[in-house]
C-alpha cells in the first residue's frame, strides 16, 4: 500500500499542502533606516503587532531605526536594569555579616572533614 500512495511523488521536493480555506493575516511594511550608512531595510509585520523601533541593518550590522511617515522615531531612553550576578542575588537574601558567618561555618566544617591544620608534618599544596 505505500509504494501505491509514494508513487509518482518526489519525496522533499513538493509539499503535499494546500493553502486552500487559509486566511493569511494582514499585514504591513515597515521600514528601519540605518543611522551609520543610510541604508534601508523594509520588514513585514503583522499589522496589530507593535513593530521595534531599532533593529540590526541587513547590510552592515548597525543599528537602524525605525521609519513612521518618512522621518525616523525618537528612541526612547528606558532605564533598563544592569543583568544581576549571583552575589548580587546573595546579598538581597543575606547581610554581609551573615555570610561571613555562613563562610568561616563551611571552612571550619570542609577543615575539619579533611583535617586540616592537625598535624604539622603535612605537606600543604599551593600557595
Amino acid at each position: 500500500m505505500a509504494d501505491r500512495s509514494l508513487r509518482g511523488i518526489r519525496l522533499g521536493a513538493q509539499s503535499l499542502q494546500s493553502e486552500e480555506g487559509v486566511v493569511f493575516m494582514e499585514r504591513r511594511a515597515t521600514s528601519y533606516t540605518c543611522d551609520v550608512c543610510g541604508h534601508e531595510t523594509t520588514l513585514m509585520f503583522a499589522a496589530d503587532a507593535e513593530a521595534p523601533q531599532t533593529w540590526e541593518c541587513r547590510n552592515c550590522g548597525a543599528e537602524a531605526r525605525l521609519q513612521v511617515d518618512g522621518a525616523p522615531v525618537q528612541l526612547e531612553n528606558t532605564d533598563e536594569k544592569a543583568a544581576r550576578t549571583h552575589w548580587d542575588m546573595l546579598l538581597e537574601r543575606r547581610t554581609r555579616e551573615e555570610l561571613e558567618e555562613l563562610l568561616a561555618e563551611r571552612l571550619a566544617y570542609v577543615r575539619a572533614r579533611r583535617g586540616a591544620g592537625d598535624d604539622p608534618t603535612r605537606e600543604r599544596i599551593g600557595a
